[in-house]
């Protein structure tokens, strides 16, 4: 549940909290008592329609960008510094040089395993 919580709350509600809090404020500072911006935006409700008509595709953009370019780039650089991933390679290199026994490829075997058998939603 703390994990769930925490997720449903970095993930969602901040964003809707961040994106009214932003709203509030530059409205606030740019166009209340600015007599150039007053003109064409009268109220809230104009103003924050305007932004969130720019600010809903340059977010998908961003996030494509996002996900064609950087999280694979991050999913490298994780699987280079897991230690899982580190046991598996020694292990396959061991077998493959003789340095392994048949006590260590069973207990690797069982390892491999141990991870096949988690479900997915366990993370």
């Amino acid at each position: 549940m703390w994990w769930d919580g925490r997720m449903g709350h970095s993930s969602y509600l901040m964003l809707v909290l961040q994106l009214v809090n932003f709203l509030l404020i530059v409205y606030n500072f740019l166009i209340e008592g600015n007599k150039v911006f007053e003109v064409f935006i009268t109220d809230l409700w104009l103003f924050s329609t305007i932004i969130i008509i720019f600010y809903i595709p340059i977010s998908i953009l961003i996030g494509n960008w996002h996900r064609h370019t950087q999280i694979s780039t991050e999913k490298t650089i994780t699987m280079m510094e897991s230690p899982m991933i580190a046991k598996m390679f020694k292990g396959l290199l061991n077998v493959q040089d003789g340095i392994s026994n048949e006590e260590d490829i069973k207990e690797f075997r069982e390892f491999l395993k141990e991870i096949e058998k988690k479900d997915i939603k366990e993370f």
